[in-house]
C-alpha cells in the first residue's frame, strides 16, 4: 500500500530555496543515497500493483513535477539529451537495430559513423532524433494530430532509407511476424485511419493519458498502417500524447522487448484488452517521472530566477521528502 502523501503546510512554510537546502544536508548526512532513489524508495513502483494504484503513484510523480513548472532549462536541455538517446537506442533497438546506446550517442552528438554498422542503422538513428524533435514541436502547438501528422513522423523515420515508402500507406497486405495475426488489408487503410483519427480526437478528454496513450499506441499498431516503421511511429505517436499532456519522453526498454510484444499480441487476442500494455508504458512512465523529478528538483534554487517566481516551487514535494528522509534515516529535518 501507498501511504498517505502529506503535503500540508504551516502558517510560516519555509521557502523552497530553504527546503531544499535542508534537502541537500540529508543528503550528505546520507552519502549512500541519491535523489532518485530517494524517490523510489517514498514512492516505490511493484508490478504487480493494479492498473489504478499504478497510475495513483504516476499522478503523484507528475503533480511534484508540474509543481516545478516551468521547468530550469537547464534541466529541459540535460533531459533532452538523454531522451534523444535513448529513446532512440531503445526504440530502433526493439526492431533489430544493433548500435548500441553509447553508439547511438555518438552518431547523434558527434556525427561519427561506427566501424562494422551499416549504413541503414545509421540512418534509423538520424531519422528517428529528427522525429523526436518534431513531436516536441508538435507537442508544444496544442493542436489536435491526424493523418497528416502521423505520416509526416513515420516519413522523417523512413525518407533517408526508403524514401518511397516514407509516409505512405502500404499497398500490400502483411500479417504479423512470427504470429498468426492477420493486419487489416490496404484497401482498408484509408478508412481505418480516418477513423483513427476521429478516435484520436474523441478520446482525448475521456481517458487518462497514460490510458490513452496506450490504447492510441495498441490501436495505430493494429492498424499497421505502413510497410515498416510501425513500431518506431506508434511509440512516437504514445510520446506525442504524453507530452501534450505534460509528461516526459516514455522509452520502452529493448530489454522489455519480449514482454512488449506480448502486451501488443495479447491485447491483439483477447478483444482489445490493452492491461498488459497500458502497465508496461506504466513501468517506464513512472521510472522516466522519477529521473525527471530528480533532475529538476536537483537543481534547487536557481539565481537568475526572481524570488517571488520561485517560492511556491516545489515546496510540496520538498516537505514530503524531508520528511521521508527524517523519518527513515533519522536526517535533520530543519
Amino acid at each position: 500500500m501507498v501511504r498517505s502523501l502529506t503535503t500540508a503546510t504551516s502558517q510560516a512554510s519555509p521557502s523552497a530555496a530553504n527546503l531544499y537546502d535542508t534537502l541537500l544536508r540529508q543528503l550528505i548526512a546520507n552519502p549512500q543515497l541519491h535523489l532518485e532513489s530517494v524517490i523510489s524508495q517514498r514512492l516505490p513502483y511493484d508490478a504487480s500493483m493494479d492498473i489504478s494504484t499504478q497510475l495513483t503513484q504516476i499522478d503523484q510523480l507528475k503533480a511534484w513535477l508540474d509543481s516545478f513548472r516551468p521547468l530550469p532549462q537547464t534541466a529541459v536541455a540535460e533531459l533532452k539529451e538523454r531522451d534523444d538517446v535513448r529513446f532512440t537506442y531503445q526504440s530502433n533497438a526493439i526492431e533489430g537495430n544493433t548500435l548500441t546506446q553509447s553508439e547511438t550517442e555518438l552518431v547523434l552528438s558527434k556525427g561519427i559513423t561506427i566501424g562494422g554498422k551499416t549504413l541503414t542503422e545509421h540512418l534509423e538513428v538520424i531519422g528517428h532524433k529528427e522525429a523526436i524533435d518534431y513531436i516536441e514541436t508538435l507537442s508544444q502547438a496544442a493542436s489536435k494530430i491526424g493523418e497528416w501528422e502521423i505520416r509526416q513522423m513515420h516519413g522523417l523515420i523512413l525518407r533517408r532509407i526508403s524514401p518511397t515508402e516514407a509516409g505512405r500507406y502500404r499497398q500490400i497486405d502483411v500479417k504479423a511476424a512470427g504470429t498468426n495475426h492477420v493486419y487489416p488489408p490496404h484497401y482498408l487503410l484509408p478508412g481505418l485511419m480516418a477513423d483513427f483519427a476521429h478516435w484520436l480526437i474523441a478520446a482525448s478528454a475521456t481517458m487518462h493519458p497514460i490510458k490513452y496513450a496506450s490504447e492510441a499506441h495498441y490501436r495505430f499498431v493494429s492498424i499497421h498502417p505502413f510497410a515498416d516503421g510501425n513500431g518506431r511511429t506508434g511509440r512516437l505517436l504514445m510520446n506525442l500524447l504524453l507530452l501534450q499532456a505534460g509528461f516526459p519522453i516514455v522509452s520502452i526498454s529493448n530489454q522489455k522487448q519480449q514482454a512488449y510484444i506480448d502486451a501488443l499480441s495479447a491485447a491483439q487476442q483477447s478483444n482489445s484488452d490493452t492491461t498488459q500494455l497500458t502497465s508496461l508504458i506504466c513501468e517506464a512512465a513512472y521510472s522516466s517521472l522519477v529521473e525527471t523529478l530528480s533532475v529538476v528538483a536537483g537543481l534547487g534554487e536557481s539565481p537568475l530566477e526572481g524570488v517571488n517566481q520561485r517560492e511556491e516551487k516545489g515546496q510540496a514535494f520538498y516537505q514530503e521528502v524531508i520528511s521521508f528522509l527524517a523519518e527513515q534515516y533519522k536526517s535533520p529535518s530543519a
